[in-house]
Formats: structure tokens, C-alpha cells, sequence
């Protein structure tokens, strides 16, 4: 905005500056009623620009945490999905083996009916002296004296057992048949909880981009009136005096935009090393900075769900890193993240990165601390640029989070907020 008042008096001194050697013309003088009305218009505007940014700022807010229940839905869907498959696993362990008694029954029971089947043959009266001497040879023998005392002793017993661990098997087949439908109905739960939570962020984003379309139309009313007034007071004032200042700011401008240029080549040169200055140094303990940027929203809970990372608010290609060396354990497309990388440190946890705009980096590749792995982006259901960053501890993927800046902070790298 101060850029476009500048432009419009740069564009009344060099009407007089274009004329070398000539007085320029002296300006209008305007009355106290009109910088006055010119005044009162601009303090107008001010006002409907000042009552639309707190409509602005509730939508933001409920953006935000639109966000973020639909960011926990995603993870909780994935959750729900990895344990149907887990109980879907678990029930075809059971159907086999119930295969597996259902078979030693049947097994069992044959063996019977062929002793059965003998001893009517024989007779049922024959003894067990006259059963052994009727074989026909020491092997017969042998083996009527030990089918003999199997029958007698154990397989009627035997039998029962495995008729009992047959109807046990069955229980438990039903049961976890019983638990894979359970899963697969929380799945479907989760997914239709995630599904809602997209529908309401993407309801969030068409207010939020209303309210800030109608800032931007009063911001532009605002600035006219502002230029009206600085039109009128720049008449009124001494024109030389307006003019040495310009040529200030233009030099402090100038100056600003030197030293940002020579901001980005550093930012660019120490990108394509890999070992950016502002993030290869690390802490003490050996680890490095994984991202550079402002945070906006801490770990913990959000309108009762919760968040379970941070966000750190950088512009689109802001580099990545490696906090510590690992494996990548998964880097593409994500629930709720658009793209995401999963890193698997050499401590043992998990360090995730979301809404990424790119990755540099593939399942199964090895990455040392520092080695810049993916950049910032916003992609999936986010409300601007940043990176969602997650820790897990226990080395789980999708669960176990633990506060990334009281982590970070515990291994001598500071985020400069939510310290935990």
C-alpha cells in the first residue's frame, strides 16, 4: 500500500522534475473541507477494513482448525485400516487352523471305526489273549497289542480332546471372524468421519476465501481514499520537502531489495549443497535443524481432537532436512498431507514431513543428518504454506506422536516456540 502512495507522488515530481531548469508550477491548495471530507472518507474505509479483518481472522481460525480435524480423521482412518487388516489376517490364521482339528478329528475317528470294524469281524467275544495269537506274524502281533491298548487306554480320550479343541478352534474362528467385521466396520466408521472432516474444510476454505475476497475489495477502497488524502496534504505541503524524502526511501528501498536478493542467492547456493548455513550446524548432541520457518500452530489439543505435530509456516521450496541419519520408510502421496515423507532416524523414532511440495528421496534410500530430503509446500488439507512436522519415539508410523519442539529442544535444536 505505501508503495502505491510513493508511485502516485513520484508521478506529480516528475511532471516538474521532466522540465530541467524551469520553476515548477505551484500546486493546489486545497481547503480544510475537502482534506477534511478526503479524511473522514479514509477513516471510513479504515473502519469497514478493520471490521472484515476480524471476520477474516474467525474464518482463519476456523480454517485452522477445520485443518486440523481433518488431518486427525485422515490419521485415525489409517489407524482404523491397518488394524481391519490385522483382524482380517488374524480370522484366516483361525479358519486354517480349525481346518487343521476339524482334519486331526476325522483322523481320529477313522481309526476307531477300523477298530470297530475288527472287532465285530472277530467277534466280539474273542479275548485279548486270542486276538494276539491269531496274528499271523511278530509284526501283526505287534501291532494288535499296541492298537489293542491305544483303543483300551487312550484313543476314546484322545478323541474327546480333539472333539473339544475342534468346538474351541470353532469359538475362536468365530470370534475372530466376529473381530475382523468389527474392524471393518470401524474402518468404514473412520472413512465416512474422514470424509466429513474434507467436506467441512473444503466448506471452511469457500468462506475464508469469500471474507478475504471482500477485505480485498475494501482494501482497495481504503487505498483510494488514502491516495486522495496524500494527494491533497502533498498539494498543500512543500514539494521539495516531499521530494527529498522520496529519494530515502527509494534509496532505503533499494538498499532492502539488495540485501534480500543477496539473501535468496545465499538461501539458493547453500540449497544445492545440501548443508544450508542455517540448518547443517544442528545442535550439540549431533542432530540438525529438519526445517526453518515461523511456527504457527504447536502440538497438543485442538478443538477437542488432536494435532499432533507442528506447523511451521515457510514459503513454497523452502528446503528440508534430515534431523538425524535414517531410512526412509515412505515418501508420496498421503492421507490428508497431499505428500508426506516417513523417516525412520538411527535413534529409533519416526520424524514426518507433510503438505511437502516435493521429496527428493524414495522408500528404502539412506539419508545422513542434514541431507535435505524434501521442501515445503501446501498440498492435501492445508491453509497455506508450511510443514506439518511429527515425531514419534516409538518408531510407529502413524501413532505414538510425542512433541516435536520439547524433542528438538531436548537434542539442542531450539524452534523458537511451543517449547513443551
Amino acid at each position: 500500500m505505501r508503495s502505491t502512495l510513493i508511485g502516485v507522488l513520484a508521478s506529480i515530481a516528475l511532471v516538474g522534475l521532466a522540465t530541467p531548469g524551469l520553476t515548477a508550477p505551484a500546486p493546489p491548495n486545497p481547503t480544510d473541507g475537502q482534506i477534511g471530507a478526503a479524511q473522514a472518507e479514509q477513516a471510513t474505509a479504515a473502519a469497514e477494513v478493520g471490521r472484515i479483518a476480524g471476520l477474516v481472522a474467525v474464518a482463519e481460525a476456523q480454517l485452522e482448525r477445520v485443518g486440523i480435524e481433518a488431518e486427525a480423521a485422515g490419521t485415525a482412518y489409517m489407524i482404523a485400516e491397518e488394524a481391519f487388516l490385522q483382524a482380517e489376517a488374524m480370522a484366516e490364521q483361525r479358519a486354517a487352523e480349525l481346518q487343521a482339528a476339524a482334519a486331526a478329528v476325522s483322523v481320529a475317528e477313522a481309526r476307531i471305526a477300523q477298530f470297530s470294524r475288527d472287532s465285530y469281524m472277530n467277534g466280539s467275544t474273542i479275548s485279548r489273549t486270542a486276538a494276539l495269537l491269531s496274528s499271523e506274524g511278530p509284526g501283526e502281533l505287534i501291532q494288535r497289542a499296541a492298537l489293542l491298548d491305544y483303543v483300551a487306554v487312550n484313543e476314546v480320550d484322545v478323541l474327546g480332546q480333539l472333539q473339544f479343541a475342534k468346538v474351541t478352534q470353532t469359538n475362536a474362528d468365530s470370534s475372530a471372524r466376529a473381530a475382523r467385521d468389527e474392524m471393518a466396520a470401524a474402518e468404514e466408521t473412520a472413512q465416512a468421519a474422514k470424509a466429513q472432516a474434507d467436506a467441512q474444510l473444503t466448506a471452511q476454505q469457500g468462506v475464508y476465501a469469500e471474507v478475504a475476497a471482500q477485505r480485498a475489495a475494501h482494501e482497495v477502497d481504503l487505498k483510494a481514499a488514502q491516495i486522495r488524502v496524500l494527494e491533497l496534504q502533498g498539494a498543500r505541503n512543500a514539494y521539495q520537502q516531499w521530494t527529498a524524502q522520496k529519494q530515502a526511501e527509494e534509496a532505503a528501498a533499494a538498499a532492502a531489495a539488495e540485501a534480500s536478493a543477496r539473501k535468496v542467492a545465499e538461501a539458493a547456493a547453500a540449497a544445492r549443497s545440501n548443508r544450508p548455513s542455517n540448518a547443517g550446524s544442528g545442535g550439540s548432541s549431533g542432530y540438525t535443524a529438519p526445517f526453518s520457518g515461523r511456527v504457527t500452530s504447536c502440538f497438543g489439543a485442538r478443538w477437542g481432537t488432536s494435532h499432533n505435530g507442528l506447523d511451521v509456516a515457510s514459503p513454497i521450496g523452502t528446503p528440508l532436512y534430515a534431523p538425524i541419519s535414517g531410512t526412509v520408510q515412505r515418501a508420496g502421496p498421503a492421507t490428508g498431507f497431499g505428500l508426506a515423507v516417513y523417516l525412520l532416524g538411527d535413534d529409533g523414532a519416526v520424524y514426518v514431513y507433510g503438505h511437502i511440495n516435493d521429496y527428493f528421496v524414495r522408500a528404502g534410500d539412506r539419508v545422513v543428518a542434514g541431507e535435505q530430503i524434501a521442501e515445503v509446500g501446501n498440498r492435501g488439507n492445508s491453509t497455506g504454506p508450511h510443514v506439518h512436522f511429527e515425531v514419534h519415539p516409538n518408531g510407529a508410523m502413524y501413532s505414538g506422536a510425542s512433541n516435536p519442539a520439547a524433542w528438538l529442544n531436548a537434542r539442542g535444536i531450539s524452534v523458537g516456540a511451543c517449547g513443551g
